[in-house]
């Protein structure tokens, strides 16, 4: 089952960049952008995962030398991800209606084209 989440996130990382590259609609840049966010974070979760850990919610008299558990840190820093990858896509998405209003298409190369 971890495999399945590695093979997962390689590939949403891999589809986000190559929207990136090869779209010319800013929309879709967009899109790609997110989607790579989107393995990104299905990564950090999976390498912080250990199987069979529990939380890591004890009291003293319960921890002991065979306690396993779950790290927490992969957990925080994709929930602040999350977080800043929303900023990230409703900015691009802010930047994207002005340059619609501003050139009137959201073709990249028309974009670089007009210059003014």
């Amino acid at each position: 089952m971890i495999l399945f989440n590695y093979i997962a996130s390689f590939f949403l990382i891999v589809l986000g960049f190559y929207t990136i590259v090869t779209k010319y609609n800013l929309i879709k840049t967009v899109i790609g952008l997110s989607i790579a966010d989107y393995g990104v974070n299905l990564l950090i979760i999976t390498i912080g995962y250990n199987p069979g850990g529990t939380a890591p919610i004890f009291t003293m008299g319960e921890l002991t030398q065979a306690s396993y558990f779950v790290d927490p840190i992969p957990q925080a820093l994709t929930l602040t991800s999350i977080v800043i990858g929303a900023c990230v896509t409703a900015m691009s998405l802010a930047l994207v209606i002005k340059l619609e209003e501003q050139y009137g298409t959201l073709d990249t190369r028309e974009i670089r084209r007009l210059r003014g």
